[in-house]
C-alpha cells in the first residue's frame, strides 16, 4: 500500500469566518484557498501543483496529487475508528425493503465487487458502464469501479435502447454492470431486454456483462458473455485500492436529452474530493455522522455528487432511496425517511416539492412525523418558485435553500452557505456565487450587464475543482458547446441577473425567454406568477407563435388536487395578475388546465416539447421521459382546444 499524507487536524471550513472574507479568498488567492482545502482528504501523495492552465485558460487542479476516491470515502473512515458508524441506508417502498450497511460493511462489499471486475481483467483507465435501479448495488459499482482507478459511467435505469447503445460506443466499456429489473409504482421495467437491444445496436461490444438478479423479475444470461452478479461475487477475494492521479478521470456522466454523439461530462478525481468534500460543510452544514439524504437517483449528477461520493467524502451516513416522492404510499413520503433515520439536511428537486404540494396542499401528512432533527431543506435541478419555497418554509419551518448548478460542475455554483454564513433568503434567488465560481452576467458581446439588468450568466476562466474540463474523445465538442460564445468565460446557457445586494437571479436556459413584439421577458418570471396563484400546483409557460407579436406567453397549468375553477375564470385572474406583477407588456392571454406536465425522469419539465407541440413543428420525444403516454394526452387536450390540429 502506498503511504498515506495524513494532515490533521484536516481544515473543515472556517464557521467564523464571513462569506465574503471567504469568497474573496477563493477569488484573490484561488491556489491557497483549494491547498487549504485539500487538506481536509488523505493523499497518498500531496499535490504540489494546485492549478495548471492551458492556452485557453481552462484550469487542471491537483494535477500530480496521487489519491484513490473509494479510498477517501472508505476506507480512511474505517482505519480512523469509525467503521461500525451507518455508512448507508436503503429504503425502498416499490419492494417493501430495507437494509444498512456500517462503513466497514461497506467497505468490504465494495472491495469484493472490485475483485469481482478485477477477475474479468477490468483495470486502471477501463471503463464500466453502470445501468442499474436504486439499490446499494449500484452504489456499491461504482465505488468498485473508483477503487480499481476505473472509469464509470452510470446511464439511467430504464433508458431506452438507442440512448444507452450511444452511450456504449462513446465510452466503449469493457464491461457493463446491470440488474434484472427496476421497480416502478405499479410495473416492473425489465431491463435485461433493453440492454440486449442496445448491445446489438452499438457498434462497440462489452466484453462481458453482470447481471444483479432481483427476486421480482429474472433476467436470462447469454451464454459467454453475461455472469450472475451473485455467484461471480462469492468467488471474488477483496482487492486493494488503485492510485491515481488526481487529473485521472473518475467518471463519464452523458448530459441528458442529448441527441446525436452525446456529450460524456468528464470528472477528474482531485477536483472532484476537494470539491465536494469542501461543499458538505460550507453549503450543507453537516459534519461526519450526520445522516444526509439527496433524493434523487444515481443515474444524474445529483446521485453521483450528493448520493455517493460527497456525503461518504465526508464521513455522513447517505439514504438510497427506491420510491417516489408520492405514491409510494403517499405525499408524506419525504417525511416519513426524513423523521425514520434522522435526516439533518434534505436534497431534493423542486418538482418533488410540487408534487407533494398538489396532493398534500395543507401539508397534513408533514405533521405526522417528527422532523425535529431536519434543519434544512435544499432544492436545485429546476427553478425553484417562490410559492412552493413558501408552502415549504410555512408547514416546516424549516429554511428551504435553493441552489443552482449543472451536470457540468458537479456541485453548486451559486447556494446560500449555510456552513458559512447563512444569508437571508430571497425568494426566485439562489442566492451568492460559491466561492470559487466568478459568476458575472454578461451581453452577448461580452460587455457586463449592470445590476439587475438580465443577460447571459458566465463563469470567468478558470473554474474551480470539480468542474468538466472537457468532453470525453471530444475536446473540440467540449470548446465549442462552453467556451467560444464568450471568450475566458464558460458559458452556462442559463440566463439571469444580479441584483444590487449582490444575489443571484436564475432566470431559465437562454432559449426559454420569449421575444413579445422585441421585448425579451423571461418564462420562469411568468411562470413565478403564475404559481402563485393558490389554484395551481404547477406551470410551464413556453412560446406561442404570433403573426403580430412574434411570440406570445401561453400557461399550461396544472391544478392542485381537490381544487374546482374553471378554466376561463383561472385564465381572468392569471391575466390580472401577470399584468399587476410584470406588465401588460407580456401580452398574456392564453391558459391551458391538464392533468400533469411532461418531465424527465429527473423532474426537468420538457417545456422545449411543448413549444414544437403547440406551434405545430416537429419533435422528438425525449428518452428521458418519465412516462411518454403523457404527450398524446396533451395533445387531445390542445385539439380539443383547436390550439393544435
Amino acid at each position: 500500500m502506498v503511504g498515506i499524507v495524513s494532515l490533521n487536524p484536516p481544515y473543515m471550513g472556517d464557521t467564523a469566518m464571513s462569506y465574503q472574507t471567504e469568497y474573496d479568498l477563493s477569488m484573490n488567492d484561488p491556489e491557497g484557498f483549494w491547498r487549504k482545502q485539500a487538506e481536509a482528504l488523505e493523499w497518498y501523495k500531496f499535490p504540489q501543483q494546485i492549478l495548471t492552465r492551458d492556452a485557453d485558460g481552462i484550469g487542471y487542479w491537483f494535477a500530480d496529487g496521487e489519491m484513490n476516491t473509494a479510498y477517501m470515502a472508505l476506507d480512511h473512515h474505517v482505519s480512523n475508528g469509525r467503521g461500525n458508524q451507518l455508512a448507508l441506508i436503503f429504503d425502498s417502498p416499490v419492494t417493501d425493503t430495507k437494509s444498512k450497511f456500517t462503513y466497514s460493511e461497506l467497505t468490504d462489499s465494495v472491495a469484493r465487487t472490485a475483485g469481482m471486475l478485477a477477475d474479468l481483467g477490468v483495470v486502471k483507465g477501463d471503463r464500466v458502464i453502470i445501468y442499474m435501479p436504486m439499490i446499494p448495488e449500484a452504489v456499491i459499482a461504482m465505488l468498485a469501479v473508483a477503487r480499481l482507478g476505473a472509469i464509470h459511467s452510470v446511464v439511467f435505469g430504464g433508458f431506452a435502447p438507442p440512448e444507452l447503445a450511444l452511450r456504449i460506443d462513446d465510452a466503449k466499456p469493457k464491461v457493463i454492470l446491470s440488474a434484472s429489473c427496476g421497480i416502478e409504482i405499479k410495473r416492473i421495467v425489465e431491463y435485461k431486454p433493453l440492454l440486449d437491444k442496445a448491445i446489438a445496436l452499438a457498434t462497440h461490444k462489452p466484453q462481458n456483462c453482470i447481471i444483479f438478479q432481483r427476486p421480482q423479475c429474472a433476467a436470462p444470461l447469454t451464454a459467454g458473455r453475461d455472469y450472475d452478479w451473485t455467484t461471480l461475487l462469492a468467488k471474488a477475494e477483496p482487492v486493494g485500492c488503485t492510485p491515481v492521479k488526481g487529473s485521472d478521470p473518475l467518471y463519464i456522466l452523458y448530459t441528458s436529452g442529448t441527441t446525436g454523439k452525446p456529450k460524456g461530462v468528464v470528472r477528474e478525481n482531485g477536483g472532484h474530493a476537494v470539491a465536494l468534500k469542501y461543499s458538505m460543510k460550507a453549503i450543507y452544514n453537516v459534519e461526519a455522522g450526520d445522516v444526509f439524504w439527496a433524493s434523487s437517483d444515481v443515474g444524474w449528477v445529483v446521485g453521483h455528487s450528493y448520493i455517493v461520493y460527497a456525503p461518504l467524502l465526508q464521513g455522513c451516513t447517505t439514504v438510497v432511496y427506491e420510491g417516489k416522492p408520492i405514491m409510494t404510499p403517499d405525499a408524506g413520503a419525504l417525511w416519513r425517511v426524513c423523521a425514520e433515520y434522522g435526516v439533518k439536511a434534505l436534497f431534493t428537486a423542486p418538482t418533488a416539492f410540487r408534487a407533494v404540494k398538489k396532493e398534500d396542499s395543507q401539508a397534513l401528512l408533514m405533521k405526522n412525523y417528527d422532523l425535529s432533527k431536519l434543519l434544512t431543506i435544499f432544492s436545485a435541478g429546476e427553478r425553484l418558485d417562490a410559492p412552493t419555497e413558501a408552502w415549504l418554509t410555512d408547514n416546516s419551518g424549516k429554511p428551504v435553500v435553493d441552489h443552482w448548478w449543472q451536470t457540468e460542475t458537479g456541485w453548486a455554483i451559486t447556494a446560500n452557505l449555510q456552513g458559512v454564513e447563512p444569508m437571508t433568503i430571497k425568494p426566485g434567488s439562489s442566492t451568492m456565487p460559491v466561492p470559487g465560481f466568478n459568476v458575472q452576467i454578461l451581453d452577448e458581446n461580452g460587455h457586463q450587464m449592470p445590476r439587475g439588468s438580465q443577460g447571459y450568466i458566465a463563469v470567468k476562466l478558470p473554474l474551480p475543482p470539480a468542474c468538466l474540463n472537457r468532453i470525453w474523445g471530444d475536446d473540440n465538442k467540449f470548446r465549442d458547446s462552453y467556451l467560444s460564445f464568450l471568450t475566458g468565460y464558460y458559458t452556462t446557457g442559463d440566463g439571469g441577473y444580479i441584483d444590487d445586494d449582490g444575489y443571484v437571479f436564475v432566470m431559465g436556459r437562454v432559449d426559454d425567454v420569449i421575444n413579445v413584439a422585441g421585448h425579451r421577458l423571461s418564462t420562469g418570471e411568468i411562470e413565478e406568477v403564475i404559481a402563485s396563484h393558490p389554484a395551481v400546483a404547477e406551470c410551464a409557460v413556453i412560446a406561442r407563435d404570433d403573426e403580430l407579436k412574434g411570440q406570445v406567453p401561453m400557461g399550461l397549468v396544472v391544478l392542485k388536487s381537490g381544487v374546482a375553477i374553471s378554466e376561463a375564470d383561472l385564465q381572468k385572474e392569471l391575466i390580472a395578475r401577470v399584468r399587476e406583477t410584470i406588465g401588460a407588456i407580456t401580452c398574456y392571454k392564453d391558459t391551458v388546465i391538464l392533468a400533469r406536465l411532461p418531465k424527465t425522469r429527473s423532474g426537468k419539465t420538457l417545456r422545449k416539447t411543448l413549444c414544437k407541440i403547440v406551434n405545430g413543428q416537429e419533435y422528438v420525444v425525449a428518452s428521458t421521459i418519465d412516462d411518454p403516454a403523457v404527450i398524446p394526452e396533451i395533445i387531445e387536450v390542445l385539439r380539443g382546444k383547436q390550439i393544435v390540429p
